[in-house]
């Protein structure tokens, strides 16, 4: 199986390694200064699974897709942020020759809206979404540690595609260390990550605390509890579902078993903000905001959150340009 990694950040070196693991042919699109590191030495997983290293022979590594062959991918698997959703779809529709007349695209990406971005450029038939519910961290460029796992990969079609076609990469991901399955339920899947995300990745980054402390003190359980209902609202409005009826319902296992799972990760937010790079808030909060609006429905503390963030990336920004404005030429 020849797989296309699009995207060289945590997640995208993370299921990278599985499929090299397991034994497939992979090719990762990375920055400069990440192919530079792999090529030199390897990939190397450690963290839940166990710890795996992969030569610097054992895939392939690459900055832009013009390097590659043009022979056909199984699998391109998108790996970027989603606010790079725009770039990617148009960047691999360029280079279309990469896609064979079997070939699926696989969105590894947060948020909502993804599929919408691609469905612009490509046909429905061969768009795929996962959620990944793994935490995953980059000490150093070719490097990736899997700190917390709540839940298996699960990979679906959000257009009513068979969940055949991607079986083999479900089977492949698992095979390399991290369960994965495929789903005809991917819409319910993602909007439980959404409601995860939307109440954890936010107040994580703002306040700088891992999950567990959230769930610890009365007053950011309180704003949880709000943005988890309006969300609900939102998704009841715009027809959409996921797998809880009621937010009491959802609270529940979010309480019980998701931060109990995941109590010591900290917020992928949170390092973004840390180096200054912009935030996934607007494919998270941003989306349901948006969402309500068409529907004229309320939602004040998703949109406290949001601005929240959008301001604390500017102040991050500008610090960090202050700090290279000081350093010597």
């Amino acid at each position: 199986m020849r797989v296309l990694i699009y995207g060289g950040g945590a997640v995208g070196l993370g299921i990278a390694s599985c499929l090299i693991k397991a034994g497939h042919y992979v090719d990762i699109i990375a920055r400069p200064q990440t192919v530079a590191e792999l090529k030199a030495q390897g990939l190397l997983r450690k963290g839940l699974f166990g710890t795996y290293q992969a030569g610097p022979d054992a895939f392939g590594a690459s900055s832009t897709l013009d390097q590659l062959s043009a022979r056909p991918y199984d699998f391109i698997l998108v790996c970027t942020k989603s606010f790079d959703s725009q770039h990617a779809s148009e960047d691999i529709y360029e280079h279309r020759q990469l896609l064979g007349p079997n070939t699926r695209i696989v969105l590894f990406q947060n948020g909502w809206g993804n599929a919408e971005v691609f469905a612009k450029q490509f046909e429905q038939t061969v768009i795929y979404n996962a959620r990944v519910i793994t935490g995953f961290e980059r000490p150093r460029p070719n490097q990736v540690n899997i700190t917390v796992h709540a839940a298996p990969i699960t990979i679906g079609s959000l257009f009513d595609q068979p969940t055949a076609h991607v079986e083999t990469l479900a089977a492949a991901i698992s095979a390399g260390g991290i369960p994965a399955q495929t789903t005809q339920a991917i819409e319910k899947d993602l909007w439980s990550k959404m409601l995860f995300n939307c109440t954890l990745n936010p107040l994580g980054a703002i306040l700088g605390v891992p999950y567990g402390d959230l769930a610890a003190h009365p007053s950011t359980r309180f704003l949880m509890d709000r943005i988890v209902e309006e969300i609900f609202v939102v998704l009841k409005a715009s027809g959409l579902s996921t797998h809880w009826q009621t937010p009491e319902a959802f609270l529940q296992a979010f309480y019980g078993q998701l931060i109990p799972d995941t109590a010591a990760h900290r917020s992928s937010m949170l390092q973004d903000l840390q180096r200054a790079r912009s935030t996934e808030i607007d494919a998270l909060n941003g989306q349901v905001i948006r969402l309500a609006e068409r529907y004229h429905i309320p939602t004040p503390y998703n949109l406290a959150i949001y601005h929240m963030v959008t301001a604390l990336e500017a102040t991050y920004r500008s610090k960090h340009q202050t700090h290279l404005a000081g350093q010597p030429t």
